[in-house]
């Protein structure tokens, strides 16, 4: 197929270029070396045989002894030959026979060695898939001098949560220390070769990076790992739109996945900037990449325009509640934190929940009853479940999902909702502020709930309380507290001037 000068490394085939490719076969190709040192091949070419998942790579050992010079050539006799070929052993990715004679090479079945080969591929992967019953991921995070080693495996823990949310298994993380991301791969030439030979060893189908990557990165990524490469916010689209129920969730998530998926399609490859086929397309027409860009903004637009009837839809909703004169609550928190859980304990709900990132999307709002300790009347609140928030939430998820937040910005009350057993519940809050921040109107007073204090230790517990002294401590789980957050959500809202039914 091809004649190289140079090392396996240097003469190496991309893997774009090879005939077949992935996890359970190998690429149909063998390569043939030749080498003046009566060594077996180094580590570097049999790192390469593993990158290209080449059939075998032959190492021919030429001897000193009788060279001649022809035409500026060199010719001599074979001492020794070494044949290496891939394994599905994970303790050993590939071996490497003794000095073998030609005829015995020349007489080795290597057909059959790869059939056989190819068979133990697949059985390893079965083994993976029939073990989870998912689809291995390998992580690779890369911390940089603005992150703490704290907040980096906070972030590579969460990240790990995500994927399993989004229905993957994480059978390995790869970590890099850089002063930067690289601008090309993110991490440095070496480290893309540790994570092609860790994932055609593990047999992953798909690696996740803890950042966005850039549509270059992407493509430089997988040209030279040959598997699937994904980042973190496309994790996160992913598991929104497995959990959009409603038409309004699914419509967001469309809109959100479309906004993420239109700059990057410049980074889809040659097949992108062809012109496309038939009448008005020859010559100087347009290029698939022209045509689907603007396909994908006419559709954007069209979603757009529906989200405004949404919001404006919610917007009528809201107004007629207030005229009831019912004052409206809205639970925020990070995701996981026991929102939905906490709204089921409140007002028996039924809604959803599940020890999972994002198990909820579509807001639900539910009539709770407060008895007044003074007056002994029954007093009426409104409670709304909203979508979790997260660490950097993609801006095209906090655009997409706009008319689910203004039940945020709209309410007249919010309680945070904070997971107090989680180790980093102070990053939490912090993003959560961050992001109300980020809302065009302020919303109004809040009260912070401490959730799953029968998890929590007691020092967590004692520190949540002194720096949060007006904070109530519940656990919506085993309804603990709940009528002492009944009282307080009481107090949090103002009934001068509401007229309650």
């Amino acid at each position: 197929m091809r004649v190289g000068v140079g090392s396996p490394r240097q003469t190496q085939i991309s893997p774009l270029e090879l005939p077949r490719y992935g996890a359970e076969r190998l690429s149909g190709l063998r390569c043939l070396a030749t080498d003046l040192k009566h060594e077996p091949p180094s580590e570097d070419s049999l790192t390469v045989m593993a990158l290209q998942r080449l059939d075998a790579l032959v190492i021919l050992t030429l001897t000193g002894e009788g060279f001649e010079r022809r035409g500026g050539g060199a010719t001599g006799y074979v001492q020794s030959v070494y044949l290496a070929h891939l394994t599905a052993a994970a303790e050993a990715p590939w071996t490497v026979s003794l000095p073998l004679g030609l005829e015995t090479v020349a007489q080795q079945n290597l057909l059959e060695l790869v059939e056989t080969l190819e068979k133990d591929f697949q059985r390893t992967t079965a083994q993976l898939q029939m073990t989870t019953g998912q689809e291995g991921v390998l992580l690779v995070g890369v911390m940089t001098q603005s992150q703490t080693p704290e907040q980096f495996q906070t972030g590579l823990e969460e990240l790990a949560l995500l994927v399993s949310s989004a229905g993957g298994v994480v059978v390995e993380t790869l970590q890099q220390r850089r002063s930067r991301p690289h601008p090309q791969t993110v991490v440095g030439q070496g480290k893309v070769q540790e994570i092609a030979l860790r994932a055609q060893t593990l047999g992953v189908t798909l690696i996740v990076f803890d950042r966005d990557l850039s549509p270059a990165q992407v493509r430089n990524l997988e040209a030279q790992i040959g598997v699937r490469i994904v980042d973190r916010t496309e994790v996160i689209l992913d598991i929104f739109a497995q959990r959009a129920q409603s038409r309004a969730g699914k419509l967001q998530v469309e809109l959100a996945q479309l906004e993420y998926r239109l700059p990057r399609l410049a980074g889809r490859g040659q097949a992108m900037s062809r012109l496309g086929g038939g009448i008005g397309t020859r010559g100087p027409g347009e290029t698939k990449l022209e045509v689907e860009r603007r396909a994908i903004q006419r559709r954007i637009t069209h979603l757009q325009q529906d989200v405004t009837q949404l919001q404006a839809h919610r917007a009528r909703m809201r107004q007629q509640r207030h005229h009831q004169g019912v004052p409206a609550i809205a639970v925020v928190g990070y995701t996981n934190a026991g929102k939905s859980t906490l709204l089921n304990a409140l007002t028996n709900a039924d809604v959803y929940t599940a020890d999972q990132l994002f198990a909820t999307l579509d807001p639900t709002t539910r009539r709770l009853m407060v008895l007044d300790p003074h007056t002994h009347t029954p007093m009426p609140l409104l409670l709304t479940d909203t979508v979790g928030f997260i660490h950097e939430l993609p801006p095209a998820l906090v655009d997409a999902f706009r008319a689910t937040l203004e039940e945020v910005t709209e309410a007249d009350a919010l309680l945070l909702v904070v997971d107090l057993s989680h180790p980093a519940w102070q990053s939490h809050i912090q993003s959560v502020m961050a992001i109300l921040k980020e809302m065009p109107l302020e919303p109004g007073p809040s009260l912070v709930a401490f959730n799953k204090i029968d998890q929590a230790d007691s020092g967590v517990l004692t520190l949540a309380r002194e720096t949060f002294p007006q904070a109530t401590f519940i656990s919506a789980q085993e309804r603990l507290g709940l009528e002492t957050l009944r009282h307080r959500l009481l107090q949090l809202v103002d009934y001068a001037g509401l007229v309650l039914p």
